[in-house]
C-alpha cells in the first residue's frame, strides 16, 4: 500500500534521480518526426534572409516587433528568438541562422529608426565595452611582453613632458609617426 501511494503521488524521477536517460540518449532517437530533424527548407543563407525579412516586414509582424522594441526588448533578444524559431520550424540550420544574426539586427534597427521607434541594440548596456582592457593592465602587459615598445612610448612621453607639453591620452594609431609628418 505504501508503494502504491508513492507511485501515485510521485513520478519515477523523484523516487530515483538515476532513472533519467543517460547523456546523449537523444542522439539515438529518430528526430525525423520534428521539423528540425529533417533537411531545412532554406540551405542558402540569402533565401533564408529574404524569408526572414518578408516575415518581419509583414504589417502585423512589424507592429508586434515595434511593440516589443517599445517595451524594452532588445534587438539582440528579438533576433535570437527569431533564429531559434526558424531553426525549430525547420527553415534553416543553426549555422545558417548565425549568418543571419547581424543582417537581421541591422534591418530591425533600421526599421525602428525609420519609424522613430526607440530601441536597445544589445541586452546588456555594457556589451560594447565588455571585456575591454584598462590602460594600467595594457601598459603592465606591454612592459612585460614588449619592453622595447614600452621603452619607446615612455621615452616619447618623457620627451614631451621635458618640452613643456602636457601628456595626453596615448593615441596608438599615431605612435609611429614623427612630429610634423602628416
Amino acid at each position: 500500500m505504501a508503494e502504491e501511494t508513492l507511485g501515485r503521488s510521485q513520478d519515477t524521477a523523484q523516487l530515483d534521480p538515476f532513472s533519467v536517460a543517460p547523456a546523449g540518449y537523444s542522439l539515438t532517437d529518430d528526430n525525423s518526426k520534428w521539423p528540425w530533424g529533417k533537411p531545412s527548407k532554406y540551405a542558402d543563407p540569402d533565401e533564408a534572409f529574404e524569408r526572414s525579412v518578408e516575415s518581419i516586414t509583414n504589417e502585423k509582424n512589424k507592429q508586434e516587433l515595434f511593440k516589443l522594441l517599445m517595451v524594452g526588448v532588445s534587438v539582440e533578444v528579438i533576433v535570437e528568438g527569431m533564429l531559434f524559431q526558424g531553426f525549430r520550424d525547420g527553415y534553416y540550420t543553426p549555422d545558417v541562422g548565425l549568418l543571419l544574426k547581424g543582417p537581421l539586427a541591422i534591418i530591425i534597427s533600421d526599421m525602428a529608426e525609420e519609424e522613430g521607434v526607440p530601441y536597445r541594440l544589445f541586452e546588456n548596456d555594457d556589451a560594447m565595452t565588455e571585456g575591454e582592457m584598462d590602460d594600467e593592465t595594457f601598459f603592465r602587459m606591454m612592459k612585460e611582453n614588449n619592453p622595447q615598445m614600452f621603452g619607446y612610448i615612455r621615452e616619447n612621453v618623457n620627451a614631451a613632458i621635458r618640452a613643456g607639453n602636457t601628456p595626453q591620452e596615448p593615441n596608438f594609431m599615431n605612435m609611429s609617426r614623427e612630429e610634423g609628418e602628416e
